[in-house]
């Protein structure tokens, strides 16, 4: 693999006023991971991040509006074909 970290973490926010710059810098500046994406527009942002701890990611989208669409996989059981 080439990443250290373990868990492929998408989802989406709806919310109010969202600000995908705000997000990204947010998450990038307080969470340990890579590959971050914070894509959308003031109603709805798409987050795609590689993380070891997505239950933090998912607990700060939380506040900023309704997460929906949630997907964690383990990339590390993918890469030995496994179901992640």
């Amino acid at each position: 693999m080439d990443t250290d970290y373990r868990y492929d973490t998408q989802l989406l926010i709806e919310g109010e006023n969202l600000s995908e710059d705000n997000i990204f810098d947010h998450i990038k500046n307080t969470f340990e991971g890579d590959s971050l994406l914070a894509v959308g527009d003031e109603s709805l942002v798409k987050i795609h991040y590689h993380t070891n701890r997505p239950w933090e990611i998912l607990e700060y989208c939380s506040t900023l509006g309704e997460i929906f669409d949630i997907v964690v996989e383990d990339m590390f059981r993918q890469s030995k074909g496994l179901k992640g």
